[in-house]
């Protein structure tokens, strides 16, 4: 099946919930149906990996880290909304930026979104050895709850 674009109708179209895509149902004049996708294109972020070597992000990379971190905890549709957070975050403080400034940033979001996450991606970011890492952020996590509930 070969056509130019320009040939096809468009049947309906549908902003992303993230507002960063549109999808659209098109027609072919030979009545076929598929759906395409458009997504904003974003400036470029440049990873500063940490042996001196520069990658672009991506967010197939991220995505992995987190699903590898917290496992099947949250669902597909929270992860792209921590990955787009995280993106634009960055994108906000520079376009190159270091992988610790990555995970750091995941953290962040995950801090606000879920706090299970947040303690499963912190134990495989930062290492954790003891029990005592993770008392520690046990200990953040609840220090954080309970100034919330005395508002």
């Amino acid at each position: 099946m070969e056509f130019n674009l320009d040939e096809t109708k468009v049947l309906e179209s549908r902003m992303s919930v993230d507002g960063q895509s549109v999808r659209r149902r098109r027609v072919a004049p030979d009545g076929t149906r598929f759906t395409t996708y458009e997504r904003i294109e974003k400036p470029r972020i440049v990873v500063m990996k940490s042996h001196g070597g520069r990658e672009d992000f991506s967010r197939e990379k991220l995505k992995s880290s987190i699903i590898r971190s917290i496992g099947k905890f949250i669902s597909d549709l929270q992860v792209e909304e921590i990955i787009n957070r995280v993106e634009n975050e960055l994108l906000q403080k520079s376009s190159k930026v270091s992988s610790h400034q990555i995970g750091e940033t995941v953290l962040s979001v995950l801090f606000e979104m879920n706090k299970v996450a947040y303690i499963r991606f912190a134990s495989v970011f930062n290492g954790f050895e003891t029990v005592e890492d993770f008392e520690d952020i046990l200990a953040k996590v609840r220090g954080e709850n309970e100034n919330c509930s005395s508002l």
